[in-house]
């Protein structure tokens, strides 16, 4: 049958001539090598391997008895050869005598003697041949096949191609940009923004005295950065203060009964110098009070244990002891110690500990105008929720990403800035400073879950995104994703499970990957997009059912793409259109 230059050949018959004609020349005795199981669809996995496993039938008289046959299985990618593979080499009788009598006589030595196995060309043989296809990066499909030939080239004067398996890779064509993350939208409301801080002085005073003296030891510098942290809460006009509780630390050394009131009057005697200082006013005098506390022993043995004093130990044993008991009871004992000596001059406290903590209130801003003008006059007063509410204020990209990265610089563990971040910087091919932001915060909840997995399966980290999508397999998008992740392991099986009740064009790359093609046909009539993906994906559906013409047609509309149009030069499921018109002038174009 001939067909004109304008015909479209059909499937079948374009399959049946591929086998005859695939050679550059017949066996002249109309006999063949069969392959079992047959043309094979290999399925590649995580690595792009795959296992061939086939046997070669070759029969009887098929090769003379003075020849050597090779069978050289190749890989193929459209008409460009990929990768050799191991031969078979088979020798028939004469030809091994004549190998053997020129080593002897002419010292000529066979390179393939190692290799080759001796049959006897007179009866039929089956050779089994195992090898580990891999298709490279780069090449999204090719074939398996093997030139035969007497002389080792197979190409030029082969006499018989056998077509062994196709390696087709539909995963390659489920698109990532579908991964679905989540834009977390926060809820405004107004809280009291209640702020602490708290901070000790340490002071000398003269012995049994509680007058504060500047000019001792470091106390000017102490006494500064006591007023340092108070008069920024103090002098704010956003800020309430709501109290200021400074404690005087009795000493260890010396009794409870005169160290605790001694310590008491050097905490009011620290009260009344920041009271004058900063010139506060009685309205604002009655938030101030003072207490005290004994410091005990613990700190003259963390001390010593720092030292590695040797008498460590036995201070421990009467700290243990005597844990009941007040510091005098303690003190009783240590000052027995032969070492007593030495931890009074070498570790008992020399200045006084002073110390205070203090709590405030930061106004609220409660309307849209007002946190947008003071947003850019005091970030610093806002609480999160105020500025999460500024980044929904705002109208560009740019200016989210400003906002964000003001409320990261405050409230660095923000989890809805985090990832409103990330989302934005994924958005504009960002990844590696998406990655960055997520890195310096802690933790995860299931709002940023799927945006700190995306990273991981961008950096190819799958087992770790698998793990974070494991966890919240109720949330259909994170078993969406869970799905793409598994079809980019080459775990097809489980990608096709949790993909498949998505009914969309990556379901139908799962189904095509399991070989459930009618199914891949049925998802496809429910997609309405007409993408060059979705035409392509139409295209190996229709290849495989038969439908040649709908094929066609599809892979046309696919060509739009300059990627599709090339990989559709080397598809498996298309090498039956390779030579038709309509495939031609689509493809080459």
């Amino acid at each position: 049958m001939k067909f004109s230059k304008n015909t479209t050949v059909p499937f079948a018959l374009l399959a049946t001539g591929a086998m005859v004609l695939g050679g550059c020349a017949t066996h002249r005795g109309g006999k063949h090598i069969s392959v079992e199981p047959g043309v094979q669809m290999l399925t590649l996995d995580s690595a792009r391997e795959a296992d061939l496993d086939v046997t070669f039938n070759v029969p009887a008289r098929y090769f003379s008895k003075r020849s050597r046959l090779y069978i050289s299985p190749v890989l193929y990618s459209g008409d460009s050869l990929v990768r050799k593979y191991e031969e078979v080499v088979l020798d028939a009788p004469v030809f091994v005598k004549k190998a053997e009598r020129a080593a002897v006589l002419e010292g000529e030595e066979d390179p393939l003697a190692g290799k080759a196995k001796e049959v006897d060309n007179r009866k039929a043989c089956t050779i089994p041949y195992h090898q580990t296809i891999q298709l490279p990066e780069g090449v999204e499909a090719g074939e398996v096949m093997a030139h035969v030939s007497t002389d080792g080239c197979g190409v030029c004067s082969g006499i018989d191609t056998l077509h062994l398996a196709g390696l087709n890779n539909p995963v390659s064509l489920i698109d990532m940009d579908d991964w679905k993350v989540d834009w977390i939208e926060p809820v405004f409301e107004i809280k009291p923004k209640i702020r602490s801080g708290k901070g000790v002085a340490r002071l000398q005073f003269i012995i049994n005295r509680y007058d504060i003296r500047p000019e001792l030891g470091n106390n000017a510098a102490e006494l500064d950065s006591m007023l340092a942290k108070l008069e920024p809460v103090l002098s704010d006009s956003l800020a309430s203060l709501e109290y200021v509780k400074i404690t005087g630390v009795a000493s260890a050394d010396g009794s409870l009964r005169i160290n605790t009131p001694l310590a008491r009057n050097r905490a009011n005697s620290a009260m009344k110098w920041l009271i004058d200082k900063l010139d506060i006013p009685a309205s604002v005098q009655k938030l101030f009070s003072v207490t005290s506390r004994p410091e005990g022993w613990l700190p003259v043995l963390e001390a010593m244990r720092a030292a590695g004093d040797a008498d460590t130990t036995a201070v421990a044993r009467i700290l243990e002891k005597y844990a009941d008991r007040n510091d005098d009871v303690q003190e009783y004992y240590i000052r027995r110690l032969g070492c007593w000596g030495r931890i009074r001059d070498n570790y008992l406290q020399k200045d006084r500990n002073v110390e205070y903590v203090y709590s405030y209130q930061i106004r609220s801003f409660t309307t849209d105008e007002e946190l947008l003008d003071m947003y850019g006059k005091r970030p610093d007063a806002f609480s999160e929720d105020e500025l999460l509410r500024v980044s929904t204020l705002k109208e560009t990209d740019a200016e989210k990403m400003e906002v964000y990265r003001t409320i990261l610089h405050y409230f660095p563990q923000s989890h809805v800035a985090a990832n409103n971040l990330a989302v934005l910087l994924l958005r504009e091919g960002k990844k590696e400073e998406a990655r960055e932001v997520f890195e310096s915060v802690e933790g995860y909840s299931k709002e940023t879950l799927k945006t700190r997995a995306t990273l991981y399966v961008y950096r190819n980290e799958y087992e770790k995104a698998v793990e974070l999508l494991e966890m919240n397999v109720e949330d259909p998008e994170a078993r969406y994703n869970l799905g793409l992740v598994k079809a980019q392991m080459r775990q097809l099986d489980e990608a096709y499970e949790l993909l498949a009740p998505f009914k969309d064009v990556n379901s139908a790359i799962m189904a095509l990957s399991v070989n459930k093609n009618e199914e891949a046909a049925a998802i496809m009539e429910s997609v309405r997009s007409n993408s060059p993906q979705c035409e392509y994906v139409r295209a190996m559906v229709s290849a495989r059912l038969g439908e040649d013409a709908d094929a066609l047609g599809h892979i046309a509309k696919a060509a739009e793409d300059v990627a599709l149009r090339e990989r559709a030069k080397i598809e498996y499921d298309f090498k039956p259109y390779r030579n038709c018109v309509e495939f031609r002038a689509a493809i080459y174009k």
